[in-house]
């Protein structure tokens, strides 16, 4: 690495203290999804430091729940008020407060016109209360509980109504219950002889929903094609189902747009949220998909986690203010360009894609995929894997050129 970069191993990870944290998480905890070694102690712009001096240049951006990446100084100013509040959580859906207020208008603001939200602790909570908000309006219409329609290689969270529509990995899946579901496949060309599934479906069954990502997260970093997007949105329309588009990790600019379908030219009828958003939303057209009693939908910290809520705010703002739409989009480029190269080395990249600031990585293994997150783990940059044989660069939306081309030079180093 060159004298430029700012990402510096001084202890072999894990170093002694991490790996204390590590061995004491192991011995007291499920020892769940970690891929590499490392323990967080703080951070600085994209960058990440650990207990024994380490300094990581970031590319995860945490699964993009850090899109500002670290000690932003909107973020931090709102952490300094906020410590001086004693009631920094309450049970927000029984009472009200300002940052509830707040974050609302503020997401809102970048949704279609004619939308309400939903505020709940995680992903996996916006996609649960989707899916209900969706049968809820089915029901109501005297229907039976119908199946709903989702993706092959679909990743929509691990409660048990997600991951009744997950489809990514057996080991989420193995061993629970579902409920009903039919699956299609993820269409990322517009020539998939199966583009037309769900139109077909529809003409033949009764179901709940379509829902669906634009850009499978978890499931590998594939892109879905105009024509697949389109189709749902069209078959959707004239059976009158809901569309339930899950924007979890693709959503608040990380595509350089706030929204990833904003790239198709299609609206969901409802919409889940979370990650950037630092809390979950579902967001849902009204009044046409507004449950019509009170209670129908409810959570004690959902609206409640004060600090959360301001920081999500803030947050918003601070992607209008900072033109990061505009930053995504350009930076994303430069990265998507430099990997590119990497392409037929000896690293074992057969493929790189992306929009914006979500670019995945494609290896010819899995084998080779995790010999490369590893090593790129000991050189000081971080990554996550996806799918069966990908990885994920997902940068906070503040990177600038030094660190895309840092980033550049050491997967070149160990890839190239």
């Amino acid at each position: 690495m060159g004298e430029k970069n700012k990402s510096r191993i001084v202890t072999t990870p894990p170093g002694p203290k991490a790996a204390h944290i590590i061995e004491s998480l192991k011995k007291n905890c499920y020892d769940s999804t970690f891929t590499y070694p490392l323990v967080i102690e703080n951070g600085g712009g994209c960058y990440i430091t650990d207990p024994d001096g380490n300094t990581f240049l970031d590319f995860t951006s945490n699964i993009g729940a850090c899109p500002l990446g670290y000690s932003h100084p909107a973020i931090m100013q709102v952490l300094s008020e906020m410590s001086k509040n004693g009631a920094h959580k309450i049970a927000g859906q029984d009472f009200y407060c300002k940052e509830h207020a707040e974050i609302a208008e503020k997401f809102l603001s970048i949704l279609p016109p004619g939308f309400k939200a939903f505020f709940v602790n995680s992903g996996a909570e916006a996609v649960e209360n989707a899916i209900k908000i969706a049968y809820r309006r089915r029901m109501a219409q005297g229907l039976p509980v119908l199946p709903g329609v989702s993706c092959v290689g679909a990743f929509h969270g691990r409660t048990l109504g997600a991951l009744s529509f997950t489809f990514s990995k057996p080991v989420q899946k193995a061993g629970f219950p579902e409920l009903p579901v039919i699956r299609i496949r993820f269409c990322t060309d517009d020539s998939d002889p199966e583009i037309d599934a769900a139109e077909k479906i529809l003409q033949q069954n009764k179901v709940a929903f379509v829902i669906s990502e634009v850009v499978q997260g978890e499931g590998g970093y594939n892109f879905a094609s105009q024509k697949f997007v389109k189709n749902l949105r069209a078959a959707t329309r004239a059976h009158g189902v809901p569309f339930i588009l899950d924007e979890v990790q693709s959503g608040m600019g990380r595509t350089g747009r706030w929204w990833a379908h904003e790239h198709y030219g299609v609206e969901p009828d409802i919409m889940s949220a979370a990650k950037a958003l630092q809390v979950g939303a579902a967001a849902f057209r009204a009044p046409e998909y507004e449950p019509d009693q009170q209670g129908v939908l409810s959570s004690t910290w959902g609206g409640g986690s004060r600090i959360d809520m301001a920081v999500g705010a803030a947050t918003i703002e601070a992607i209008k203010g900072g033109r990061l739409l505009e930053n995504a989009a350009e930076m994303g480029g430069r990265l998507k360009k430099g990997l590119q190269e990497l392409v037929g080395g000896r690293g074992g990249v057969t493929q790189v894609r992306g929009i914006g600031l979500m670019v995945g990585i494609e290896f010819e293994d899995k084998v080779r995929r995790d010999a490369a997150l590893a090593a790129l783990f000991r050189n000081g940059l971080l990554l996550l894997p996806a799918g069966q044989k990908a990885m994920r660069a997902i940068p906070p939306l503040v990177i600038g050129r030094e660190e895309v081309d840092e980033g550049i030079e050491i997967m070149s180093g160990v890839l190239g």
